[in-house]
């Protein structure tokens, strides 16, 4: 062996330099020590306890709820939408018209009676009240108009029922039963 002869000024330097390398070994050892109970912690959350569901379980399960009722939503808004494609071809809009058909006989028996659906077609149904008799008329309405000439009194009928509904109707009636296949 041999052996080395160091100086005091030498042996001092040796000396402070493993004291810093020592505390920064502890101080190295002490932040380690720190994050591991940091992690030892955050990792008991996701164990599982006796009686109790971990986080993890508890994610799951709140995600599987979210998806069933994300499903339920979807399947919800395709009904209403077929119920709307519905209500747009059926015969909901009605509006009456009263008055005297003939100038001898007042009490407005006489009436026309539009029924339509949002795109204006449905029929018109006329009847004209008279002192000896009544007569009835029915008319094939299409998008609003009528290939029989129509009275004042119809075209007044169609324009209230239509009246109600133009606000609901935006688009062509091809364009929506497109939609709604």
């Amino acid at each position: 062996m041999t052996s080395v002869n160091l100086d005091a000024q030498t042996a001092t330097i040796v000396g402070l330099i493993g004291v810093v390398v020592g505390v920064i070994g502890v101080a190295i050892g002490t932040i380690a020590l720190t994050k591991l109970s940091r992690l030892h912690r955050s990792y008991s959350l996701l164990e599982v306890a006796e009686g109790r569901e971990t986080y993890v379980d508890v994610l799951a399960r709140t995600l599987e709820r979210f998806n069933a009722v994300q499903d339920e939503m979807l399947a919800q808004d395709y009904a209403i939408k077929q119920l709307t494609s519905g209500l747009r071809d059926s015969l909901n809009h009605i509006a009456v018209v009263r008055y005297d058909a003939l100038d001898n006989l007042s009490g407005r028996y006489s009436f026309s009676a539009a029924i339509v659906d949002d795109y204006g077609d449905g029929l018109i149904i006329t009847t004209i009240h008279g002192r000896a008799d009544t007569r009835s008329y029915l008319k094939e309405i299409t998008g609003g108009k009528s290939e029989i000439e129509l009275s004042p009194e119809e075209q007044d009928a169609i324009s209230s029922a239509l009246g109600r509904s133009r606000a609901f109707l935006k688009a062509d009636k091809n364009d929506i039963n497109e939609r709604s296949a």
